[in-house]
């Protein structure tokens, strides 16, 4: 493999002195995407660069947004969605009516900043190299209430961050056992990347690049420590203060509904990246009814880019 500290001086010959890539590219592309970016083709770089990435969904993939509903009130009185009948995977069988839930929900995107000053989010599906590790650590721990919210997104920083899932501690390696299948968990481990010592030769990329891969390559290496606490890995995946607006952002008010291909709407209103309400709307007659709601096959897509995306899991969020 070729070192890391190689990696400026190839891509600056390259591209004449600087390395293009959008904000956008750097939060949903993964690292590869600017190498991808570049005018002119470019050699075979380490798989921190080009490997892709474990989850890409990006505002892109948010295509069902429904300009029309951002003042809609259903004009029937809200339900719980919990009170619906449950699929085997924890999703909701849905009946004509409106429904409302306060889910717990994850980050997936680390080295960003949180839900805040009014962005809306829209309904996007799970897509990357471990969609189906993320979808199945979420379905799976409908059936597991006993296992923390804070574990679970442990696990699914470990993804994000491509850490090696034999390297975590005992009980995380206990949990993500509970969850995941040997194959599902023989992949991750391919997938790893090493903490790397250095990311300061790196001084050339972009800022949201660097930032990304500076805050994937600590969050490795704290998730593989012994005595790494929740809120040292929290620090590094959840970035403080006022977000900026990221390159291709779009206006899109927290009102507004995302219409599902199935028929019926999905409006997601986080109070910050551990818990969302996500409402349900399916009119009398519509094609949603009878129909399955799975949170854990969507991702809630935020419209400013400098935003992290969300996932959500059929478990009622609580403080923890």
């Amino acid at each position: 493999m070729q070192p890391l500290k190689a990696l400026l001086p190839i891509a600056l010959a390259l591209s004449g002195g600087a390395l293009i890539a959008t904000t956008a590219q750097a939060q949903f592309g993964g690292i590869g995407s600017v190498v991808k970016a570049l005018p002119v083709k470019s050699p075979a770089v380490p798989n921190v660069l080009n490997g892709p990435a474990p989850i890409s969904t990006n505002i892109k993939d948010a295509i069902w947004g429904d300009p029309s509903t951002d003042r809609l009130t259903p004009p029937v009185a809200v339900r719980d969605l919990t009170s619906l009948p449950r699929s085997a995977t924890g999703g909701f069988v849905l009946a004509p009516g409106y429904y409302r839930m306060h889910a717990q929900s994850y980050c997936l995107h680390a080295g960003t900043y949180g839900p805040g000053g009014g962005d809306g989010y829209l309904l996007g599906p799970v897509k990357g190299s471990a969609k189906d590790a993320v979808t199945s650590i979420l379905q799976n721990s409908v059936a597991h209430p006993d296992i923390p919210q804070h574990d679970i997104q442990l696990l699914l920083w470990a993804i994000v961050a491509r850490a090696k899932f034999e390297n975590l501690d005992t009980r995380l390696k206990g949990v993500a056992a509970r969850l995941l299948t040997k194959k599902q968990l023989a992949g991750l481990n391919r997938s790893a990347l090493s903490a790397l010592s250095s990311v300061n030769n790196l001084v050339g990329l972009p800022g949201p690049v660097r930032t990304a891969l500076e805050a994937e390559n600590r969050m490795r290496g704290l998730l593989t420590t012994p005595g790494s606490s929740y809120a040292d890995i929290e620090r590094v995946a959840v970035l403080g203060g006022m977000a900026p607006r990221g390159e291709g952002s779009i206006d899109v008010p927290a009102t507004r509904w995302s219409k599902h291909p199935d028929g019926y709407w999905v409006r997601y209103k986080p109070n910050g990246y551990s818990n969302t309400w996500v409402e349900i709307w399916v009119p009398q007659g519509s094609a949603g009814a009878g129909k399955t709601y799975d949170p854990g096959t969507a991702i809630a897509v935020p419209t400013n880019t400098a935003r992290q995306r969300l996932a959500q899991s059929g478990r009622v969020y609580s403080k923890q």
